[in-house]
């Protein structure tokens, strides 16, 4: 199926903008297409020689407005909400292929190895999705907190943890509430470039406020742009550095790669060497 047509699923319908012509512009396109008399027009009567441009294809400039395909700036898209996701879920169970990609399977493995304590008493994860990072830190806390915005998601999630009694998962937009208690881990993977850069400065707000003194924020997030996202992921990590700064927090980690970044952040500027008294 080709692009051009409008039923291809990669058709932008959102993005199209109409914008009314004024008296000037509709004239002047008339007259610039005009200027083209060998494109328009016969050149003689003999086969070969009949207009390029089919009068059907020219009606399409024969109007008061003009269609433009809009993409707007990664910094000016505003936080996704939830039909986005429920749309992405009612579409396939696994949206993002975490559990049929190598590349997602050698991610969580890099995001568990990258955690600088062995264990962690209270957790939260947010955006859990499908559930398939929270089955790998579920072996690590004590309790485990774990929110989606999907239901759908939610659902799924329960189901593959429904064997671990310390895992808590519930739908909830942490934009609108953050849930109430302290934590010594916090995980946002591949989550925090859904938001634009003023729910992600409130959201790293709450976060600063239920972070332990000795507890761990753990970002991992895709470094390529996505057009549907209001941010990319390397915006995200500046965004969280600069946060990080001015609460006064450690990166007690730092892996990137082309594909991803991930960072650990901490009040406690101890590494895992000088906590366990080894330099």
């Amino acid at each position: 199926m080709a692009l051009g047509l409008p039923t291809h699923r990669d058709t932008p319908w959102n993005d199209f903008v109409s914008l009314p012509l004024s008296e000037w512009a509709a004239l002047s396109k008339d007259q610039a297409i005009s200027a083209y008399s060998s494109q328009i027009g016969a050149l003689s009567t003999a086969p070969g020689d009949e207009a390029v441009l089919h009068p059907t294809f020219l009606a399409n400039f024969d109007r008061d407005d003009e269609i433009f395909v809009a993409r707007l700036s990664s910094t000016s898209r505003s936080t996704l909400r939830g039909d986005y996701f429920d749309q992405a879920y009612a579409r396939t169970a696994d949206p993002w292929g975490f559990e049929s990609r190598w590349y997602e399977e050698r991610k969580r493995a890099v995001t568990v190895a990258s955690l600088p304590h062995k264990r962690y008493s209270s957790a939260f994860e947010i955006g859990c999705s499908i559930g398939v990072l929270t089955a790998d830190l579920a072996p690590r806390c004590d309790a485990l907190l774990s929110v989606d915005i999907a239901p759908a998601a939610v659902e799924l999630a329960r189901e593959r943890l429904s064997d671990q009694p310390q895992v808590t998962i519930e739908v909830a937009d942490v934009t609108q509430r953050f849930p109430p208690g302290s934590f010594d881990l916090i995980v946002l993977s591949e989550v925090a470039y859904y938001l634009d850069p003023a729910a992600l400065d409130r959201l790293l707000e709450h976060v600063s406020g239920a972070m332990t003194p000795t507890g761990h924020l753990i970002a991992c997030h895709w470094r390529h742009e996505v057009a549907d996202y209001p941010q990319t992921g390397d915006a995200v990590h500046a965004h969280l550095g600069r946060h990080a700064d001015r609460v006064g927090w450690t990166r007690l980690v730092a892996h990137v790669e082309a594909d991803f970044v991930l960072e650990v952040y901490s009040p406690d500027p101890r590494s895992v060497a000088t906590e366990a008294g080894l330099a």
